[in-house]
């Protein structure tokens, strides 16, 4: 294994053994939570360690370098999650490109997402798994990004009617500067409800290199790790 080969499998590690140790604590089997790992600025050659290593899943924030870290890893039979801001006129290309799309927050998005998932040439595809990203800001505060919790259903009910985008549920951040514990707690409250009304919406993406314990701990299903695995982000260029 080269140098960097065997950092990113000491970390690896480590981040697979906290998520173990979550779901124990949480009474959960280990293989409840699965690891997105974040690959934002770094390189396609880290993206290949990272499949030789066992990765799957693999979380882009940025339309033009996922879009062009997807092609050059293609071989790769990796599944890429968008979980940036997303912007309408880019929306119908990350779908052409992403198997999930996790930050899904108004119904803008929705159509130019249909349209970019009908583009999708490879055999076998089936359309584009959707998470609606929900804030966890306080009541009264600006939203940085997200829906609205009391706009969900009139989200999921756009999505579950387009062609080619599959509901799979919910994807939120915790607030800057709040305990992750409060926001995820309140995170699982909206879910509980949630998944009433769309029983097959089952999927929780929440919690980061810092605070997937508490993520785990409230039902999350995904974490997304950027930095515990890869190291400090590269300087943007």
């Amino acid at each position: 294994m080269t140098a960097r080969a065997d950092v990113l499998a000491a970390n690896l590690d480590v981040v697979r053994r906290r998520i173990a140790a979550a779901c124990a604590e949480a009474g959960r089997p280990e293989d409840d939570v699965s690891l997105v790992v974040v690959t934002k600025f770094f390189p396609a050659s880290d993206v290949r360690l990272l499949a030789d290593l066992g990765v799957t899943d693999v979380g882009e924030n940025r339309h033009q370098e996922a879009e062009e870290k997807a092609a050059e890893c293609a071989d790769l039979g990796l599944r890429w999650h968008f979980i940036g801001g997303l912007q309408s006129n880019k929306a119908a290309a990350v779908a052409a490109y992403a198997d999930v799309v996790e930050s899904v927050d108004r119904a803008k998005l929705v159509a130019p997402l249909a349209r970019g998932a009908h583009s999708r040439g490879h055999p076998g595809s089936e359309g584009v798994d959707v998470l609606l990203q929900v804030s966890l800001d306080p009541p009264g505060a600006d939203h940085r990004s997200g829906a609205d919790p009391d706009d969900l259903d009139d989200l999921a009910r756009r999505v579950e009617e387009a062609g080619m985008l599959r509901l799979r549920g919910l994807m939120a951040v915790a607030p800057l500067g709040e305990e992750p514990d409060v926001a995820f707690a309140r995170l699982a409250d909206v879910r509980e409800s949630f998944v009433r009304d769309h029983p097959e919406a089952t999927t929780l993406s929440a919690g980061m290199s810092g605070d997937l314990e508490a993520a785990v701990r409230h039902g999350a299903t995904h974490v997304r790790v950027g930095s515990a695995v890869l190291g400090e982000r590269p300087t943007v260029q």
